[in-house]
C-alpha cells in the first residue's frame, strides 16, 4: 500500500487544485507565507500546530481531518516523573501483599481526587500507583468497579495532560470496561473525547461523541441534573471536535443543545462523584469563548472575559483553560504585556498544570517571536514552560 503523503504534500496538492498561489492561500488563511512554503517543502521541524492546519483547511474548504490524515499522535514514554504511573497501567496485574479491601481504596481515592482537583500533578503518582494495584485485585462487584473506573479515569486524564496518549487511551478503555453505570461511563467518554481531540483525531471524536450523545439524550421533562450534565458534556466535546474539523454547522447544533441542557440544569453543578468537571451555564460560557479562539475572534474572547471576570477556579473547572484563551486573544490583538500578565497569573496559581500545557508554550513563543527584547518576567516564564528563546 502506498505511503500516506504528509501534510505538506496534501497542502500543495489541494492548493494547486483550488488554483491558488502560496501567497493567495496565506492571505485567505492568515497563515504566514513562510510557514506555508516550509510546510510544502517538508522543512518544518516538530509537529505543525493544529490551529495552523485548521486555518489552512478552512481556507481550502476541506475538513481539518482530511488535511491532516495522519496516524494519531502517540509520543513515546511519559516524562520520567510519570513513568511509574505508566508502568502501573501497563504491567501485568500483581497480587498485593495482603487481601485488597474496598474501604482503604475509597479513602485513598479521596486523596487522589483532592490532588487532581488542586492540580498537584506530581503528588498523583505517589498516591495513585499503589491504589491501582490494589483496585486490580478487588472483586468485580459494583463498588469495586466504581472505584477502579474512577482511578483509571483520573490516570487517563493526567496521562493525557503529559502527552502519554497511548497509555492514556489504555487507561480510559479499561475505565469504561469497569464502569458500573451510564453516568460514570459518560464521564469517562467525555475524558476520552478530550484525548482524541487533543491528538487531532477529530473525526474519531465526532463519531464517538455522536453515538454517545444519541444514547444519553434524556427526556427533558424527567431528566435529572446529572443526566443533563452527562449529555451536555458529550455535546460540548462533540461541538469542539466538529468545529476544529471545519464542520461548523454540526458544531453549532451540538453547542445549541448543550446550552439548552445547561439552561435546564439552572445552576453550576460542582464536580460530583461521577464527573471530574463542573457543569452548568458558566462552564458552557467558558467553552463558548474557547470556540471564538478557534474561529479567530479574539475580540469576542476578550469581551467574554470581561463578562466572566467575577468568576474564578472555584466556580468552574474550565477557568484555567479559559485564561489561556484570554492570553491567546491578547497576543492576537498584539497586547503582549497583557498576555504575559495572564500567563504569570496562571504560573503563580497552578505552576504544575501550566508546565504541561503546550498551548501556553505556543502563546509565549508567539510573544517572544514578536519582541526584540524580553523582560525578566518573560524570561522567567520561558524557563518555567520550557520555551526556547
Amino acid at each position: 500500500m502506498p505511503e500516506t503523503p504528509d501534510v505538506g504534500t496534501r497542502l500543495r496538492d489541494l492548493r494547486k487544485r483550488r488554483g491558488m498561489s502560496q501567497r493567495e492561500l496565506a492571505t485567505a488563511s492568515n497563515v504566514s507565507l513562510s510557514t506555508i512554503s516550509k510546510l510544502e517543502q517538508g522543512a518544518t521541524t516538530g509537529d505543525v500546530r493544529l490551529e495552523t492546519v485548521h486555518r489552512l483547511a478552512v481556507a481550502l474548504r476541506v475538513t481539518t481531518t482530511s488535511l491532516l490524515r495522519r496516524e494519531p499522535a502517540s509520543p513515546g514514554p511519559a516524562p520520567d516523573a510519570w513513568v511509574p504511573l505508566q508502568q502501573a497501567l501497563e504491567s501485568p496485574p500483581a497480587q498485593p501483599d495482603e487481601e485488597a479491601r474496598a474501604e482503604p481504596i475509597a479513602d485513598g481515592l479521596g486523596a487522589v481526587r483532592a490532588a487532581f482537583f488542586d492540580n498537584r500533578l506530581s503528588d498523583l503518582v505517589t498516591l495513585t500507583v499503589p491504589l491501582l494495584r490494589d483496585a486490580d485485585a478487588l472483586d468485580h462487584d459494583t463498588e469495586a468497579r466504581a472505584l477502579r473506573a474512577h482511578l483509571l479515569q483520573i490516570a487517563g486524564s493526567v496521562l493525557t495532560q503529559v502527552h502519554a496518549y497511548e497509555s492514556a487511551e489504555s487507561a480510559l478503555s479499561r475505565a469504561l470496561d469497569s464502569s458500573p453505570d451510564r453516568l460514570r461511563a459518560a464521564s469517562i467518554v467525555t475524558t476520552w473525547l478530550w484525548l482524541l481531540t487533543r491528538q487531532g483525531r477529530f473525526d474519531d471524536a465526532r463519531q464517538m461523541a455522536t453515538r454517545w450523545a444519541d444514547d444519553l439524550e434524556p427526556r427533558m421533562s424527567r431528566a435529572t441534573s446529572e443526566e443533563l450534565a452527562a449529555w451536555g458534556w458529550v455535546l460540548l466535546q462533540l461541538s469542539a471536535a466538529c468545529l476544529r474539523d471545519g464542520r461548523k454547522g454540526e458544531a453549532d447544533d451540538a453547542l445549541r443543545l448543550a446550552k439548552s441542557a445547561a439552561v435546564l440544569t439552572g445552576r453550576e453543578l460542582p464536580r460530583g462523584s461521577e464527573r471530574l468537571a463542573t457543569w452548568g451555564p458558566l462552564t458552557v460560557a467558558y467553552k463558548s469563548a474557547e470556540r471564538d479562539i478557534v474561529r479567530d475572534r479574539p475580540d469576542a474572547v476578550l469581551a467574554a472575559a470581561e463578562r466572566l471576570a467575577v468568576t474564578g477556579p472555584a466556580d468552574s473547572t474550565e477557568h484555567h483553560r479559559h485564561r489561556l484563551d484570554v492570553a491567546c486573544a491578547h497576543v492576537r490583538m498584539r497586547q503582549h504585556g497583557e498576555a504575559v500578565s495572564v500567563l504569570r497569573e496562571l504560573h503563580e496559581a497552578v505552576p504544575e498544570w501550566l508546565a504541561q500545557q503546550r498551548y501556553a508554550r505556543d502563546i509565549l513563543d508567539d510573544v517572544i517571536e514578536r519582541r526584540r527584547t524580553l523582560t525578566p518576567e518573560m524570561r522567567e516564564l520561558a524557563g518555567a514552560l520550557g520555551t526556547t528563546m
